[in-house]
C-alpha cells in the first residue's frame, strides 16, 4: 500500500503557471528595498537637476524608487514660520531626507535648516551630488554631523536611503 497524501486535485496548467507567476513577483519584490518617503532639499537654482531625479525615481527602468514628499513650488509667503511649518509638514511625512548638492546648496536661505530639522525630527539624512566630485562647499549641517556625499548613481542614491531609514532616530 503506498502511501498518498491528503487527497485534493491537480492544479490545472492556468491554475500553476497564476501560482508560478505570483511568486516571481514576490521573490523579485524581495530583491527591492522599501519603497521610501522621501524629502528631497535643494537649492532653487537646482530645480531642473532634481526634477530629473524625481523623474529617474518614477521610471520602471530605474533601480531608483522613493515617493516624493518635498515641495514642488515655493511656498508665497514672506513669513519665515509660515513657510517652516509647511516644510516642517512635508519633512515629517517622510523617512529619509535626501540633500541635492551643488555649488548653490551652501548659498540656499532653508536647505542648512532643512537638514537640521531632518534631524531634529529623526529622519534619516543622504546628501548626493551630480558630477565625479562633492561641491568643495557643503551646508554646514552636512559637516557637523558627518553626512558622506554618495555620487548621483540610482544604485549608491537607493543604497543611502536604505541605509539612512534603517539608521534613523
Amino acid at each position: 500500500m503506498g502511501g498518498g497524501g491528503g487527497g485534493g486535485r491537480d492544479l490545472t496548467p492556468d491554475e500553476l503557471e497564476q501560482l508560478q507567476d505570483k511568486a516571481r513577483k514576490r521573490l523579485k519584490q524581495g530583491d527591492r528595498p522599501e519603497k521610501r518617503n522621501v524629502f528631497i532639499s535643494f537649492a532653487s537654482e537646482d530645480l531642473r537637476d532634481v526634477n530629473l531625479l524625481r523623474g529617474q525615481a518614477k521610471s520602471e527602468s530605474s533601480d531608483l524608487e522613493f515617493i516624493d514628499h518635498s515641495l514642488k513650488e515655493p511656498i508665497d509667503s514672506k513669513k519665515a514660520d509660515y513657510i517652516k511649518q509647511k516644510i516642517r509638514e512635508k519633512i515629517e511625512r517622510s523617512s529619509v531626507t535626501v540633500c541635492f548638492l551643488s555649488n548653490d546648496t551652501s548659498l540656499s536661505r532653508w536647505v542648512d535648516w532643512e537638514i537640521r530639522e531632518s534631524i531634529k525630527l529623526g529622519k534619516g539624512v543622504v546628501a548626493m551630488y551630480n558630477g565625479t566630485t562633492p561641491p568643495k562647499t557643503l551646508p554646514s549641517a552636512i559637516r557637523e554631523h558627518g553626512i558622506e556625499p554618495v555620487p548621483w548613481s540610482p544604485k549608491d542614491i537607493t543604497k543611502a536611503i536604505e541605509k539612512a531609514a534603517q539608521d534613523r532616530g
